[in-house]
């Protein structure tokens, strides 16, 4: 059974730090990339952040990059996403994914998300 676990999301005051994990299992892990994602009530689910699992390359998206980091523990089938300087427009609910490439790839897999609430 294929299966993507978030965990790690809460509540923080900005200007803080939050880290999210995207544990996967039931795919071959390396054939994928793992984005994040993430969801604003009444708004459109946003790419965040992508990493390709065979060879590291990372993409950020405007608004998070030089705050967040991803990563990922291959031993582990697990990603990161660590949130630093948040502000409350991160507020969201987000979401991995294991998709077929970073850049125009296909969404293969959906966890099922965890909710992010950035105070001011």
């Amino acid at each position: 059974e294929v299966q993507l676990v978030e965990s790690g999301g809460g509540f923080v005051q900005a200007g803080g730090s939050l880290r999210l994990s995207c544990a996967a299992s039931g795919f071959t892990f390396d054939d994928f990339s793992i984005g994040w994602f993430r969801l604003a009530p009444g708004a459109e689910r946003k790419g965040v952040s992508c990493i390709s699992i065979r060879d590291g390359q990372t993409y950020y998206s405007d608004s998070v990059k030089g705050r967040f980091t991803i990563s990922s523990d291959n031993a582990k089938n697990t990603v990161y996403l660590q949130m630093d300087k948040v502000n409350p427009e991160d507020t969201s609910t987000y979401y991995c994914a294991a998709l077929t490439t970073c850049r125009g790839g296909d969404v293969e897999y959906w966890g099922q998300g965890t909710q992010v609430t950035v105070s001011s």
